[in-house]
């Protein structure tokens, strides 16, 4: 067939010679008029998950290629993982081209939190990483928030030039652009989106006009995500999908905090205080004494300790601990991927618990 006729979904380049690469189509669909790999037609109908064959330096080839382009960048970043889906790279994958930084999910976020600081934050952050931004936006792909505001500064700032979405697995750039899709179609789920990583396997082009398009392009990615560690069903429990709530537990010295089976944090020294927990409303937070934890972990995890589910539990990293001396008030404890815990006090030693090579980090709390 074609080799320049791609899927509608990923962007992966068409073929019905393999049913086990990417890009597969049955011959008996070619007529059809919207063309989807059998992978994107199983993962839009019913929510099946293949396995694609790409590893990260594939993906990073591909990407690579538009810091040889002149265009404007949305680099997408997921709120509740910076860490995990700021990219470092990018000044390297998108060269001297301007990039608009845009902090998705923010319907998420507690209506508390001052969306002004986080703004600031995200522009300090992207500075510490050396990547310099025209400016900052909170949106939410699924909600709409703001982003009739965004639309407006692309327009200004592409200089009709194209405009490239990248970002990493898992943060919402084809929910994005299907946004942008409906708003000036009416069409939905034009690009195939899911839970899941590595969705998009190729450029996908929808024009701006005759001569410029907006480019949803793969996601990198980066193993230090969470998402690339646990089942499925662990990554939507983990995944926020409504306003978090914050949970406060009122803790003394010598008590640990259980985040399902996938982290932990012990209060080591300190006067006894609120700890406000930051993650999604689905995933159990259990409290116990530290001497009793490390047993209850044994005994408990994958099932009261849970998720991890059994599938996560054969495939993820064990916990490790890093240790923090809190000077300040109003401390943020990060685990990416999942969440924060807010320690109010100063003057605190806490140990906090993360699989191996999810990094944990701390931050100066938002509000």
């Amino acid at each position: 067939m074609d080799n320049n006729v791609i899927c509608e979904g990923c962007g992966a380049i068409l073929q019905t010679e393999d049913d086990k690469e990417i890009g597969y189509v049955p011959k008996s669909s070619l007529q059809k008029s919207n063309l989807l790999c059998k992978r994107c037609f199983q993962l839009r109908h019913y929510n099946k998950h293949e396995a694609v064959s790409l590893d990260s330096d594939d993906f990073l080839d591909l990407v690579s290629k538009i810091r040889d382009t002149d265009s404007l960048i949305i680099h997408l970043i997921d709120i509740f993982d910076v860490d995990g889906t700021l990219l470092k790279s990018l000044p390297r994958i998108v060269g001297t081209n301007p990039i608009i930084l845009v902090g998705n999910k923010v319907d998420l976020l507690p209506k508390s939190t001052n969306q002004r600081k986080v703004r600031n934050w995200l522009f300090s952050r992207a500075k510490e990483a050396g990547i310099n931004v025209l400016d900052v936006f909170l949106i939410s792909s699924i909600k709409s928030h703001n982003i009739e505001e965004l639309a407006m500064e692309m327009e200004i700032r592409r200089k009709n030039k194209d405009i490239y979405v990248v970002g990493v697995t898992n943060v919402g750039k084809s929910t994005f652009i299907n946004q942008f899709i409906k708003r000036s179609t009416g069409i939905k789920e034009a690009i195939t989106t899911s839970y899941f990583p590595g969705t998009t396997l190729g450029f996908i082009e929808i024009p701006l006009d005759r001569n410029s398009a907006l480019i949803d392009t793969p996601g990198i990615m980066n193993h230090q995500q969470m998402a690339h560690y646990v089942s499925k069903s662990d990554l939507k429990i983990i995944t926020p999908k409504k306003e978090i709530k914050p949970r406060n537990y009122q803790l003394q010295s010598g008590q640990t905090l259980f985040i399902g089976g996938l982290a932990r944090l012990d209060f080591i020294k300190g006067e006894n205080q609120p700890f406000v927990c930051y993650f999604s409303n689905e995933v159990p937070i259990h409290r116990t004494k530290l001497e009793n934890a490390d047993s209850l972990y044994e005994r408990q995890v994958g099932k009261l300790l849970t998720p991890p589910n059994q599938e996560t539990l054969a495939n993820i990293p064990p916990l490790v601990k890093s240790a923090y001396r809190l000077h300040e008030q109003y401390t943020d404890i990060v685990f990416p991927g999942l969440g924060w815990i807010t320690v109010l006090d100063s003057n605190v030693t806490v140990e906090a618990y993360s699989p191996k090579g999810v990094n944990i980090s701390v931050r100066k709390t938002f509000n």
